[in-house]
Parts: structure tokens; C-alpha cells; sequence
């Protein structure tokens, strides 16, 4: 059974690694976006929000439905819909010159895509049997770090052979690693999904004490690696007046690689190491990483901890997956779809609050540099409330406090 479930296993890992081809993809366009296209800082910043707010509806929606319609249907349909997405994005500002809704448009299609992608993949596999979950969930994840790794290289040395003039052709051609692996998910095997009278009901979850903080841990995490990633691109360019391709190459590329490694070993030792403890470690190296980025007038320590940020965030998203999902091992697509929800709303909200804070600076007459490092020191809220959230996880389970 084991090896007739590792084409699902593969599977999975590519459709996360299309998820990081949607969520990471367009921050590298930004810059593009601003010169050839006319959008203000202000827009390009509501891109990263309508982006995570539509994964966010999908997350809503797929608590109800996903287990009535299945797994199959739904991530095979989320493959044709970030392929979509995707080309779009390549062809629609072709035909509507400098228009915010050419850019919208794809947007919201791909992240469709990727918020189905983002509530069936990890309890698919979830569900497939296995000794060491914890460990399989991080190395998943993993394989999203490797595709905004290669997202990230791949545009970038694109745009420095075509020239920013034909950047329309890297979304068309990124647009299809999702089609490929839409016919991978046709063929291959999945378990069956859980009887309804099995599952732990919703409602259950959401009067545990231990579910609700384990909401806030999720909605913050994902807050703090999006945050970084969405706006190491343009923070280095603009903001410590790197070249693109090193600021992108040292920012969110290298983030990408820290970020990998972290979930991979983590994967492979996973089952030796307390995760409560390295959530923990990693909370605190997350506000060390925020703060540096924020004050060092060096252009290389603030790139450096950019990248580092990486590896703080690597456990936050599997980790907080795995500890609910040890806790109600019966949780079903609704707990998933439920911790998925409120970490696309810390997707969606992180950013967007460093671009509000970066604005008000702005507003203030304070150069962009100093406005965007600004608003990046506000992020640093995030790693502090999942520390202080696994503070109180701890105290609850030393406490036996009824989950």
C-alpha cells in the first residue's frame, strides 16, 4: 500500500509546490508592475491582500463542502484553475493595457486554485498511513519552500535575459507546472474519506480551549512568513538600493532555501525533536530576524536577516498542523479548512498591515527606506503572540485543562 500511495505523496509535494508558483510569483512583478503598468504602491499592496482574501472565501466555503464533493475532484479542479490563473496573468495585460484589473483578474483565479490546494493537500497526506506524521507534514511543506525557491531564481534570471518588456511570458510559463501536475492527480490513488459520525464535529473543535489558540498560532504564522517574503523583493530594490537580481537572489530566494531546510530536517529528524520546543526557539529567531530587518542601516546584515526569517517561520505553518492534528486525529477536512482559514486571513492581513504602517510612515516624510523598514519592525507582533500562545499551550497541558 505504501509504495501504490508514493505517486499521491509526489503528487502533493508538486501541488505545493504550484501553491508557491501562485503566492510568490507576482511580488517578484512588482517593480514591473509599478513602471509598465502604472499601479501605485498602495495597489500593488491590495494585490497580496485580494490574493490571500479569495484563498480565505475558498477556506471558508471548502469546510462544508470538501468532504461531500472529495479530495480528487476538488485538487484536480484547483490545478485547472491555477493554470488558468496563471496564463492569465501573461495574456490579459496584453490586451488591457495598464489596466489594475488585468493583474486582478488572474489574481483571483489562481487563488482559487491555491486555496483548494491548501485544504486538500495536507489531509490527503494526513490520511495516507504512516508512523512518523509530524515529520511527513514538514517535509510536504517543505516542497513549498523549494518552489518559491525556484520561483524566485527562475523569474529572476528570466527577466535579466528577456528585459522587463517581456515579462508576460515567465506567468505563461509557469502557468504549466500546475497543468502536468493536474494529470499526475488523475491517476493516482487516494484513501477514502472519512464517515461523517467518525469526524470530531466542528462545533467541538471550536469550544476547545487548545483549538482556539491554535487558531491564533496559525493566523499569526502565516502573518509572519508572508509578511517577510511578499516584500523582501521590493524592501531590497527600493528599499536598500540593491540590484534586483541580488536583492532577490539574498532576499526571498535565500529566505526560500533557509525555510526548506528548516522543514527538511525537520522531516527527517522530526521524530527526535519536541516540536512545542523548536516552535518556541523558532518564535524568538523570528523577532530577532524582524527587529535587524528593521533597524540595521547595513544593506547586508538587513538582507541576511531577511533570509534568516526563513528558517524562523519554516515550522510554524506544518508544526501548528501537526500539534491540532495529534490533538483531534479525527478532525477531518473541517479542522483543516479551519486552521487553513485563519492562516490565509494572517496571509492576507501581515502583508498588508506592513503596507499600511509603511504608508502612514510615508506620510509622515519619512523616505520609502526608512517607511518600509517601519512597517517591517511592526511585523515583529506576529512571532511575539505565537510565543506567547505556546506559553499558554504549555501551562494548559501541564494543567490537563479539558481539550
Amino acid at each position: 500500500m505504501h509504495r501504490t500511495f508514493k505517486g499521491t505523496k509526489i503528487a502533493c509535494y508538486s501541488g505545493y509546490f504550484v501553491q508557491a508558483i501562485i503566492n510568490n510569483l507576482s511580488p517578484l512583478l512588482f517593480v514591473i508592475y509599478r513602471e509598465k503598468l502604472g499601479i501605485s504602491l498602495e495597489a500593488i499592496g491590495s494585490l497580496i491582500l485580494i490574493n490571500f482574501l479569495t484563498q480565505t472565501i475558498v477556506d471558508i466555503v471548502a469546510i462544508k463542502v470538501v468532504d461531500k464533493i472529495g479530495y480528487k475532484k476538488i485538487v484536480i479542479f484547483s490545478h485547472l484553475l491555477a493554470f488558468i490563473g496563471l496564463a492569465l496573468l501573461g495574456i490579459l495585460p496584453q490586451l488591457m493595457s495598464k489596466s489594475f484589473l488585468s493583474v486582478v483578474i488572474p489574481t483571483m483565479i489562481a487563488a482559487l486554485g491555491s486555496g483548494m490546494i491548501e485544504v486538500t493537500i495536507s489531509p490527503i497526506v494526513e490520511s495516507i498511513p504512516s508512523d512518523k506524521k509530524a515529520a511527513d507534514m514538514s517535509l510536504l511543506h517543505s516542497f513549498y519552500c523549494w518552489g518559491q525557491m525556484a520561483v524566485v531564481a527562475i523569474t529572476t534570471i528570466s527577466i535579466l535575459f528577456i528585459g522587463n518588456d517581456k515579462w508576460y511570458f515567465i506567468p505563461i510559463f509557469w502557468a504549466i507546472v500546475p497543468l502536468i501536475n493536474m494529470f499526475n492527480f488523475m491517476s493516482v490513488p487516494f484513501m477514502p474519506t472519512m464517515a461523517e459520525e467518525q469526524k470530531t464535529p466542528l462545533k467541538k473543535l471550536l469550544t476547545s480551549k487548545i483549538f482556539i489558540i491554535a487558531m491564533v498560532i496559525m493566523l499569526c504564522a502565516g502573518a509572519s512568513e508572508i509578511a517577510m517574503a511578499q516584500w523582501s523583493s521590493y524592501f531590497a530594490e527600493v528599499g536598500l538600493g540593491v540590484s534586483k537580481v541580488l536583492g532577490d537572489l539574498l532576499g526571498p530566494c535565500l529566505f526560500a532555501v533557509f525555510m526548506g531546510l528548516g522543514r527538511l530536517f525537520y522531516g527527517i529528524r522530526g521524530d527526535k525533536i519536541n516540536l512545542s520546543k523548536a516552535l518556541g526557539a523558532c518564535s524568538v529567531l523570528c523577532i530577532l530576524c524582524y527587529l535587524v530587518t528593521s533597524i540595521s542601516n547595513n544593506s547586508f546584515v538587513s538582507l541576511l536577516s531577511c533570509a534568516l526569517t526563513g528558517l524562523s517561520v519554516s515550522l510554524f505553518w506544518p508544526g501548528t498542523f501537526s500539534l491540532i492534528a495529534a490533538e483531534y486525529p479525527n478532525g477531518g477536512a473541517s479542522m483543516f479548512g479551519t486552521m487553513a482559514l485563519l492562516g490565509d486571513i494572517g496571509c492576507a492581513t501581515g502583508p498588508w498591515l506592513v503596507s499600511l504602517i509603511s504608508t502612514l510612515s510615508q506620510n509622515n516624510n519619512n523616505s520609502e527606506s526608512v517607511s518600509l523598514k517601519t512597517g517591517l519592525g511592526f511585523g515583529i507582533i506576529f512571532p511575539a503572540t505565537i510565543l506567547i500562545c505556546l506559553f499558554i499551550l504549555n501551562k494548559l497541558h501541564k494543567n490537563k485543562v479539558d481539550i
